[in-house]
């Protein structure tokens, strides 16, 4: 489209002559025309897919008005040619695909004798997430589940969610492959009375499509009340040893010595001292230990009376006298 050639000065030219006035024609200069300009246009997507049928606008930077418009054709380019040189602004009115999304504005310069070339690239539309919190047993609906979303490669935003009363959250994701962005849920934080879960679900978020993912979780179990009543055992008493009683020591045999008297020295019995109040009861083996005791003193006293009588009539003997 050429724009219109601009409208050249006039010039009046008259003489003035002594006796009259002559009017001579009117003479038309033009102005040097300035030639135009053009703006090509290729369209195409993240992945590099060529797009057809965009419609494009290029717009009047002064009043806003439309210029020219045209759509891209099967190879995804748009030419606006015999544009007036200036300033202009670019702008996509419609993508021409259901999985994409327009292009912002821009700003396009067109110089003389020049073809401005601009690459738009339009972005497939983000997908919608539904985030599903259930009980694993009953599929009861889970509030208060937190849970992070976050891309399987390369460094995008991780984005957290808290599931509501009805145990769901949404969230859009964005998408850079017509066949679909990866991603992992994990759960972070369990709904109260559950244990976590942290198996990761992984997620395939496809351009302006509705995906779900859904997570579930195990009741915590509650400790079981024993059955019959802890037996408290009492503390065991240290054992107690009975007082060892001491070994009874039998009298030593008296020596017998020379006496002058002619009478035998009778034995001396020792009585036993009986045993204490609260002291424990002899034993058999107590009693044979004081009956070997006294018999050992009456076989030594009965042995004394034998060597004292013999000595006796020894002595007698030799005071006799002898008669002849």
């Amino acid at each position: 489209m050429r724009a219109p050639r601009r409208t050249a000065a006039t010039v009046a030219v008259t003489t003035l002559a002594t006796s009259s006035l002559i009017w001579v024609p009117t003479a038309f200069a033009s102005a040097p025309e300035i030639p135009p300009g053009a703006v090509e246009i290729t369209k195409k997507d993240p992945d590099g897919t060529l797009l057809a049928g965009a419609a494009f606008a290029l717009l009047d930077t002064l009043n806003g008005t439309k210029a020219l418009t045209g759509k891209t054709n099967a190879d995804g380019k748009l030419l606006f040619e015999d544009v007036h040189p200036g300033t202009y602004r670019l702008k996509e009115t419609a993508t021409g695909s259901p999985l994409h999304d327009l292009a912002p504005d821009q700003e396009v310069i067109v110089a003389p004798e020049h073809t401005a070339k601009l690459t738009i690239i339009d972005t497939f539309k983000p997908a919608e997430l539904l985030v599903k919190k259930t009980d694993r047993k009953t599929g009861k609906p889970l509030a208060g589940a937190v849970i992070n979303i976050t891309p399987a490669i390369g460094t995008g935003k991780t984005i957290t969610l808290t599931t509501g009363k009805d145990g769901t959250a949404t969230t859009s994701l964005p998408v850079s492959s017509r066949k679909g962005t990866a991603y992992t849920g994990t759960e972070t934080t369990a709904p109260t009375g559950y244990e976590l879960d942290t198996t990761p679900v992984k997620i395939t978020a496809k351009p302006a499509a509705k995906t779900t993912a859904t997570f579930t979780n195990t009741k915590k179990n509650k400790p079981t009340p024993p059955t019959t009543p802890p037996t408290t055992t009492p503390p065991t008493a240290p054992p107690v040893t009975p007082p060892t009683t001491p070994a009874t020591t039998p009298p030593t045999t008296p020596t017998p010595t020379r006496s002058t008297s002619t009478a035998p020295v009778p034995p001396t019995d020792t009585p036993s001292t009986p045993p204490s109040k609260g002291s424990l009861a002899h034993t058999g083996a107590d009693s044979n230990a004081w009956l070997l005791a006294a018999g050992g003193l009456l076989i030594a006293a009965g042995g004394g009376a034998l060597i004292a009588a013999r000595r006796k009539k020894t002595q007698d003997e030799a005071e006799t006298p002898t008669t002849g």
